[in-house]
């Protein structure tokens, strides 16, 4: 059974208030003020960490139907609106349809991996990412972040007191018993090699030539 057209069907443009970065995209519905922002995994990173009332979505275009949106949204979101900084959408426009948010959840979670194995094999996704990664780069040179190349972490750096306590609380336990991942083992050797194995497992090799303990060559 066909599901029944919506009454509405528009662009719209979401941008978050704080940076200024937005999002295109096409929405039917029944109801224009129904609290929809988007459903982009970068516009719903950006919801989740900046809030909804940081972000405000604006009615662009009007349609007369559903067909005539996927169309319109073909020509608004391109590969030269997705390669612009500003811009958070992924993919070129055009690619949606009626799935609810249930079936949104059931696709990323049993075909994630199918789906990223489709993408990266899209030469049309393959040129947006590589215009993406070069803009990314272009801005980090500009802003001198590749000057000091040898990066050392850690190095030189020094946990404090009560880190350190921190540490020793968690550590309490680990290693000891059971929790140790030497537990139950040994050191055998022929006098030429040595080899870790089971405790339970010495009987295999009565009557050999392998002896308890290792040997440790010498120069």
């Amino acid at each position: 059974m066909a599901r029944k057209e919506k009454q509405y069907h528009f662009i719209y443009k979401t941008t978050n208030l704080l940076n200024g970065k937005y999002y295109y995209g096409m929405h039917s519905t029944d109801k224009l003020n129904d609290g929809y922002l988007g459903s982009g995994k970068r516009l719903r990173y950006s919801i989740n960490k900046h809030g909804k009332e940081n972000h405000k979505l604006e009615h662009l275009e009007f349609l007369p139907d559903r067909k005539s949106l996927i169309n319109r949204e073909k020509e608004v979101i391109n590969l030269n609106e997705i390669a612009k900084e500003k811009c958070m959408n992924l993919m070129v426009g055009g690619k949606g349809g009626f799935i609810s948010e249930e079936q949104q959840k059931y696709r990323s979670s049993c075909a994630g991996k199918a789906y990223g194995i489709k993408l990266r094999t899209n030469p049309v996704f393959n040129k947006m990412i590589s215009i993406k990664r070069s803009k990314i780069v272009k801005l980090c040179w500009e802003n001198g972040m590749f000057k000091n190349r040898n990066h050392v972490g850690f190095r030189e750096k020094k946990h404090t007191e009560e880190t350190k306590k921190l540490m020793s609380i968690v550590k309490i336990g680990m290693g000891v018993g059971e929790k140790n991942s030497q537990y139950g083992t040994c050191w055998i050797t022929n006098g030429k090699e040595n080899k870790k194995i089971k405790k339970n497992k010495i009987n295999d090799y009565n009557n050999t030539e392998w002896i308890l303990g290792r040997t440790y060559n010498r120069r």
